[in-house]
């Protein structure tokens, strides 16, 4: 009897214990962490669909709560007034405006250039056939995007400045409906917009960003505050972000089957937009500040970016070393 009384005592005792670690390890998140996406966010919008990220961050005791932007801009501010935590990619060129405004904005991650994934479009039956004849012209584009800087950079090979054309700042949205009612003369956007308007608006392709005019590399930001304290979220969206990457370039159909009804655009528009982004997620290194100082030091000199900026002393997170570079080191 003595010994009964012992085994259940023992058997009470560690069932309260695996109830203690069960109702630890399986417990609703405690904390929030708010994530802003665009519709180019493939990889993002990949990652919220699958419920994988979720899943991960749930692990790390925090719940997602998903917010969504028109354009890059907007995103970056949200960042910089604490509406958000992390961002999704945005255009090389967006985060430089936040950083004019005075944001603390940390880089967690970078795509490795896509030059072709941006364009200037004009109507099929356009008489419009190079760059040069852009002067004097009407063009539709998103400031502070990505296409912001294509478009400088293009007139700039061709010796044109910004002022030699009319902007027509407008969202993606916007843009497409000035394209396609001929209120402009030429409309400057990204994927999956560029392969949409090629297939549904009868657009071509007048110029984009090859032959050095613009890289086009699209970058993952956290608030500087956040990244701070939590490295282990952002060690966590850097790895979803990396194998996400790998997946869809790996698994272009696949892809595109997800995107496709997530974006409201059929699969092969999607197929066509992948097929121009690299999709190769890596971290950020001092030399792509340098980079970043250049475009800004550009929109400075054609008085787009309000004040001049020193991109290159903005933060970098860095992801941990893998066990087989830290061998190789």
């Amino acid at each position: 009897m003595r010994n009964l009384k012992r085994f259940l005592t023992l058997g009470a005792a560690l069932g309260a214990a695996f109830a203690a670690v069960a109702t630890s390890s399986f417990a609703e998140p405690t904390k929030t962490i708010r994530i802003g996406l665009q519709k180019s966010s493939s990889l993002v919008t990949i990652l919220r669909t699958n419920g994988e990220l979720e899943k991960r961050f749930a692990a790390l005791g925090y719940k997602v709560d998903w917010k969504e932007f028109t354009s890059g801009l907007p995103l970056l501010e949200a960042l910089n007034i604490g509406a958000i935590e992390l961002s999704a990619d945005v255009a090389d060129t967006v985060p430089l405006f936040a950083q004019a405004a005075g944001a603390k904005l940390t880089y967690v991650a970078q795509e490795a250039p896509s030059p072709t994934a941006q364009a200037i479009l004009v109507p099929k039956d356009s008489p419009l056939q190079s760059v040069a004849e852009l002067k004097g012209k009407k063009i539709a584009f998103t400031k502070a995007a990505g296409v912001h800087y294509l478009l400088i950079s293009a007139l700039s090979k061709e010796g044109l400045k910004f002022g030699d054309i009319d902007p027509a700042y407008l969202t993606p949205a916007d843009g497409r409906a000035a394209f396609e009612k001929r209120a402009v003369d030429a409309w400057v956007v990204w994927d999956p917009f560029v392969a949409a308007a090629q297939k549904q608006a009868d657009a071509r392709i007048l110029a984009d960003g090859s032959n050095g005019v613009a890289s086009y590399q699209r970058y993952y930001l956290a608030s500087s505050s956040f990244a701070e304290t939590e490295s282990e979220v952002i060690q966590t969206y850097f790895d979803l972000l990396e194998e996400t990457g790998k997946w869809v370039k790996a698994n272009p159909k696949d892809a595109a089957e997800i995107l496709g009804p997530a974006w409201g655009l059929e699969t092969d528009i999607v197929a066509a937009a992948n097929e121009r982004r690299s999709y190769q997620v890596r971290p950020v290194k001092p030399e792509d500040l340098t980079e970043q100082q250049r475009i800004a030091d550009v929109f400075f000199a054609e008085n787009v970016l309000p004040k001049a900026i020193a991109a290159t002393e903005a933060q970098i997170w860095s992801p941990r070393k893998k066990s087989s570079e830290a061998t190789q080191n």
